[in-house]
């Protein structure tokens, strides 16, 4: 069993809710990644917004040059299959963090 889903197993409905609505507001969001991916791929857009500033600058420098550009093409397409991993990881460790502060919360109120 994960760390996240042992500690979810500690929650009640009211902290569930909250965790869920956290990771709404603070995750990133799978058709925003692959919208951005599709449309401005060419230039690191998707990159951008999964804070993956360095390889998104970089896409942007390389597009500029011809021989750039079909280097990140190529890239385009690889991250196709990468951006779903991506936006999962950030969530999942969005999802972590909102866990360890509802688990402190709760483990500071049972002591007062």
């Amino acid at each position: 069993m994960s760390y996240n889903v042992a500690l979810k197993s500690q929650l009640d409905a009211r902290e569930l809710l909250l965790l869920e609505q956290e990771v709404k507001n603070q995750g990133k969001n799978m058709v925003v990644a692959y919208v951005l991916w599709y449309f401005l791929g060419i230039v690191g857009g998707h990159r951008f917004y999964l804070g993956k500033k360095g390889s998104a600058i970089a896409q942007l420098i390389l597009t500029l040059t011809l021989i750039g550009a079909v280097i990140t093409a190529i890239w385009w397409l690889v991250d196709a299959f990468l951006v779903h991993t991506w936006v999962k990881d950030h969530n999942r460790d969005v999802e972590g963090k909102v866990l360890e502060q509802i688990m402190r919360q709760k483990n500071v109120s049972a002591t007062m």
